[in-house]
């Protein structure tokens, strides 16, 4: 391809014949530009063709692209095939987010790098200035349209270069595979297996058996532990009930006042959840269902639980229906009663998952 440098539009010349034979390509967008009152000030080739500087830096640009195409294809293997799930301890799942971002990061910048290179090293250099004018455009127009495209292409090297062709289309189509990889991800594995989104340490409770309210120490807690207007964060009486294995089950018990108590059993009654209180007692999950905080500010003049984190308020005689704040959903409340050694106990797991909104909710 021949080498055009510091070309000026021609002014005051009879239009070129673009049809004409040994006409160029060149020829025809230099005359476009003439056309339309374009003046080509500056236009240089930044290296020669088939210089070693062509060659050097085409492999440059050809690795980013092989480097984006080889994250990408590490970023769907570790999306599909790395251990996901959450184990206590130090497992795998551990560097699962990590490799993910990682890996999407070293596409993103290598493709990034390579557009950059190929446009600031490898492409020609051009300055041109254009008047403002209105008009339809003929059959000759559209023909120099097509073919200054046609042109913009062949300045893009790939048929002389056919190596940043292979290379970008080996690096871009994994990355265009990352891009659908999430929407097809519940195809390739269950994400509600086990049911691990939709349970706490409360789901052994129900079916006949029990499951008691803890402290922190581990101490059963009977009715008489909580003052009237008072509360205290519980968790499951199970093994490891207090730990981050069931960091989805603390929840904060409520001795509501007689006719805030009345209140909350009619609201209750309302969505089919009348036995879900003891006396005056109400449980609600402590997560708040915005962004997973603990929602455990309780004001007793009010019956709003706040949220520390994002002022997510929610008012308990109304079910924990936010009343202030992001949250958009309501806190779940736990059944409960008082077994036969008077301690509180869970009659089932929550009927609702806890914790923030996501995406796979029914």
């Amino acid at each position: 391809m021949s080498t055009h440098t510091e070309q000026q539009a021609p002014q005051g010349q009879e239009p070129l014949d673009i049809n004409a034979p040994g006409v160029t390509r060149f020829d025809v967008v230099r005359e476009g530009a003439r056309r339309d009152d374009i003046e080509i000030v500056h236009y240089e080739q930044q290296v020669l063709p088939g210089t070693k500087a062509e060659r050097r830096l085409t492999r440059v640009v050809a690795g980013l692209f092989l480097i984006t195409g080889l994250s990408a294809t590490a970023f769907l293997a570790i999306y599909i095939w790395w251990p996901w799930q959450y184990e206590p301890g130090r497992g795998g799942d551990k560097f699962y987010t990590p490799l993910l971002g990682f890996t999407l990061g070293v596409a993103l910048l290598a493709v990034g790098f390579g557009i950059l290179t190929w446009g600031k090293k490898l492409l020609p250099k051009e300055v041109s200035i254009q008047d403002r004018h209105e008009g339809a455009v003929d059959s000759e127009g559209r023909t120099i349209t097509g073919q200054t495209m046609l042109y913009m292409a062949d300045e893009l090297g790939v048929k002389r270069r056919p190596l940043l062709g292979i290379s970008l289309l080996a690096g871009l189509a994994p990355v265009g595979a990352v891009v659908a990889a999430p929407l097809v991800g519940g195809l390739i594995s269950q994400p509600h297996k086990n049911n691990q989104m939709f349970t706490t340490g409360f789901a052994a409770a129900g079916s006949g058996e029990r499951i008691r309210l803890v402290r922190e120490d581990g101490r059963p807690v009977r009715p008489a532990d909580i003052s009237t207007g008072g509360q205290l964060t519980v968790f499951p009486g199970i093994e490891n009930g207090v730990s981050n294995e069931h960091a989805d089950s603390p929840t904060l018990l409520i001795h509501l006042r007689d006719s805030d108590a009345q209140d909350s059993r009619r609201a209750n009654e309302r969505i089919g959840h009348g036995d879900f209180m003891w006396g005056n007692y109400a449980a609600f999950s402590k997560i708040c269902t915005h962004a997973g905080c603990p929602a455990s500010l309780f004001e007793q003049q009010t019956n709003r639980l706040l949220c520390p984190c994002h002022q997510s308020q929610f008012l308990i005689t109304d079910n924990a229906r936010p009343v202030f704040g992001p949250a958009s959903r309501r806190l779940p409340q736990l059944p409960i009663e008082v077994d036969s050694e008077g301690f509180f106990v869970a009659k089932s797991d929550y009927t609702e998952t806890v914790g923030p909104d996501f995406w796979e909710r029914p």
